[in-house]
């Protein structure tokens, strides 16, 4: 297949020449004409022939350039490979790099030679088996390059997610041929339809017990709702999976040799032409819905030619409006080449993405940038990351081109800086490069930023748009445990927040610990974990304080005057309305309800102040209050001792007073919990669910194991995992994300004013 496409290259090239030539037109006939000048023996003149063919050629040659420069952009791919935890992206990550020549050999992601997987450089990761951070890296299948982005499967890590899809063209969603759709799948599906990023599904390890690719094709139309198809069928499941027939070719694929590099291409196997005729059926109905030029062959009863499925399936891919679906294993080398050439085959390039920007000189109003390397730079700081020289800004470049020592523009702060070196980051290697243009990604050195910053090269100002950041759902109140380490504690909290939009780091004024917020347990253990492995800092960890809310259930009334005499200039004001609960919003509004002058103009601004900095802290136990409407109806000002500072006192008393007669009460985060263990485990982990306060919402069989979904409250889910493997002999896991916060039971309301008012 190769030579075949070499060959057609070189005929497509040859073409394009051609055309070049021709495109010319009498132009250059006239030329060439003209330079035939008649000398006294009615030959040419030398000098002027010269001169035209040089001009000739030289134009001749630009445009060549310039065709083979935009030929060469349409070949790049820019993906990420995403799925539920423990699918295999990083197992399929090794393979891929394996395959494109990136790496000589290939280590597991808990190898027993201590070396481990390329993608998790973490020493964490590699101990825990699990990725952390996500990890750039690029390489060359056959013509293509390809960017790829390998991202964390847990939900605490979903931030690393979040920012690698918005950057990316296209994505790699891997599936379990056993576990099939999971929580975190759906999470993720969520994510790449948020950002309109197309995707192939990859059904991974169809050589495990169990394996049952046809159940999460189903899985994937219900669950995720998309038009997905099968464009491959297995040869054997189990331990009799061996390869693949691909029904777009209609050939079967077999892979041997020690590391599954030798493909062999055959017949597709007697006893498998009639389901590979039934599924390729399948598969061109589904396409042919979406397509229109497929749609036309399929109504006039035609089969369409390999080369006519091929191109109706990559515009309906491109087109987000359906997901092929590849089948393999990447543990034992099945079916990831075939997988690499459904990424350069169906997956879009730069510029069949639209992406936008805001011009900022302009309103805001969106802007489209092009995938055009001679327009203004326009790129995305995305991701950052301590490296051994300081900074590492990885950066996606959506226009124009980047090189080393040029200056750029931070749009966010308006600064201007230069380009101290430029790297192509494979994991944790870096490979420096002088330049980058629109598609790349790359990473940028002795660069102060934070993360979602645009850069220009100044005669622009664009901004692109932001990706999603989820609010932290736990804290934990932290302390090095020598104040002599005072100085790298403070070091490693202000590197992991710039690092992580979901860690943040603030300081309890009442109690004076240092608190730190992030997605869950496991993300707050492995920040705790890493500043003692990376910065020698032993910490104290308290208690995990839970993010609780304060709101109101009815209308309450004040009337508060504010009123201080002590000599010269005193302070007055009075404030009067309510305050209410609103039903379907978080928000804290404030409207100004009064009719006149009552209180000067000047001074109503003071007063919202006030009513919001006192929801700030809520009176049951200092938490924010949530969801209240503040209306100013009337109140009173003095011509001498009214002032900002006097209406806003008066705001924050007023609400105080107004607060404990709307019957406050306490709201706590409530978790979506789904827990994947075998059967005979069921009823211990749901009855250890309902002790927790949990209410199940669904149980359902996945084949030898039960997935139970449950909403938990987050104060019950601390040492959940600990528990659930000592329940389940290690079997079982589960995964966790913030659902909504909830109003809790009177009894648990006083018991948390009762401690917590202590403390």
């Amino acid at each position: 297949m190769s030579r075949t496409r070499e060959s057609a290259r070189a005929i497509a090239r040859a073409i394009r020449w051609k055309r070049a030539w021709t495109s010319m037109g009498d132009g250059v006939a006239s030329a060439r004409d003209g330079c035939r000048g008649v000398d006294g023996f009615g030959g040419t003149t030398p000098g002027r022939t010269t001169a035209r063919t040089t001009a000739r050629t030289t134009a001749w040659t630009t445009r060549m350039k310039s065709s083979d420069a935009a030929d060469a952009r349409a070949l790049r791919r820019n993906i990420g490979i995403s799925a539920h935890i423990d699918s295999g992206k990083t197992t399929l990550t090794e393979r891929i790099l394996f395959y494109t020549g990136r790496i000589d050999s290939i280590h597991e992601v808990r190898g027993k030679d201590g070396v481990g997987a390329k993608m998790d450089s973490m020493e964490l990761e590699r101990e825990k088996g699990i990725t952390i951070q996500s990890a750039a890296t690029y390489c060359q299948w056959k013509d293509s390059p390809i960017n790829i982005i390998d991202t964390p499967g847990h939900v605490d890590f979903t931030i690393e997610v979040e920012r690698a899809l918005r950057v990316l063209d296209g994505a790699i969603l891997v599936l379990c041929s056993v576990g099939g759709v999971q929580s975190q799948s759906i999470t993720v599906d969520r994510q790449m339809r948020r950002y309109g990023v197309p995707r192939l599904c990859f059904v991974n390890k169809c050589d495990r017990a169990g394996a049952n690719p046809w159940k999460v094709l189903s899985q994937v139309r219900e669950k995720l709702k998309l038009n997905a198809a099968a464009v491959q069928i297995p040869i054997g499941l189990e331990d009799q999976h061996d390869g693949v027939v691909d029904l777009v070719r209609m050939k079967a694929v077999t892979f041997s040799g020690s590391n599954g590099e030798t493909l062999t291409w055959a017949d597709v196997p007697d006893n498998l032409k009639e389901l590979a005729k039934e599924k390729r059926k399948v598969l061109i109905e589904s396409v042919a819905e979406v397509d229109e030029e497929l749609g036309d062959l399929f109504l006039m009863g035609e089969q369409p030619t390999e080369e006519q499925l091929k191109a109706a399936i990559r515009r309906a891919t491109v087109s987000n409006q359906f997901a092929p679906l590849f089948m393999g294993s990447a543990y034992k080398n099945r079916g990831v080449q075939l997988l690499l050439d459904g990424v350069t085959d169906y997956l879009p390039n730069p510029s069949e993405v639209k992406n936008i920007a805001l011009d900022l000189k302009n309103n805001e109003e969106p802007v489209v940038v092009a995938d055009d390397p001679s327009a203004p730079l326009v790129g995305l700081a995305f991701k950052l990351e301590e490296g051994r020289f300081g900074q590492l800004t990885y950066l996606r470049i959506y226009q124009g081109k980047i090189e080393k020592g040029m200056t750029i523009t931070n749009t966010s702060s308006g600064k201007k800086l230069k380009v101290p070196r430029l790297v192509r980051m494979h994991s944790d290697d870096m490979e420096d490069v002088s330049s980058a243009s629109a598609g790349d990604i790359v990473a940028l050195f002795g660069v102060d930023c934070k993360s979602g910053d645009t850069f220009t090269d100044g005669t622009v100002n664009l901004a692109m748009t932001s990706m999603r950041v989820p609010e932290p759902v736990m804290s934990l109140a932290v302390s090095p445990k020598s104040k002599s380490d005072g100085g790298n504690f403070s070091k490693a909290l202000q590197r992991f927040q710039k690092e992580d939009p979901t860690f943040r780091v603030h300081m309890d004024e009442e109690s004076g610990q240092t608190i730190i917020s992030g997605m869950g347990e496991l993300h707050l253990d492995i920040y705790v974990e890493r500043m003692r492995r990376e910065y020698k800092v032993d910490c104290e960890v308290g208690q995990p304080r839970v993010n609780y809310r304060e709101a109101i259930t009815k209308r309450a009334d004040f009337d508060y005057l504010h009123k201080k005499q002590s000599g010269g200039q005193g302070q007055y004001g009075k404030v009067v309305g309510y305050i209410e609960p609103l039903q379907e919003s978080t928000d804290v509004i404030f409207e100004n309800g009064i009719v006149g002058n009552a209180i000067a103009p000047s001074f109503i601004q003071a007063v919202e102040k006030g009513f919001k900095e006192a929801a700030q802290t809520g009176g049951l136990l200092g938490y924010p209050v949530e969801g209240i409407r503040v209306v100013l109806t009337d109140g009173q000002s003095h011509a001498v001792d009214s002032s900002e500072l006097a209406f806003k006192l008066a705001a924050l008393a007023a609400f105080r007073q107004a607060f404990h007669s709307a019957n406050p009460k306490l709201l706590e985060p409530i978790m979506k919990v789904d827990v994947t263990i075998p059967s005979e485990f069921q009823g211990t982990v749901i009855g250890n669910v309902n002790r927790r306060k949990g209410t199940i919402n669904d149980t359902s069989a996945d084949g030898d194991d039960v997935i139970v979904s449950a909403n938990v409250p987050l104060s019950q889910m601390f040492g959940y995992s600990t528990e659930l493997r000592s329940m389940t002999q290690g079997k079982g896991e589960f995964t966790m994300e913030y659902s909504a916060h909830q109003a809790v039971t009177q009894d648990v309301q006083a018991e948390l004013i009762n401690s917590m008012g202590k403390k």
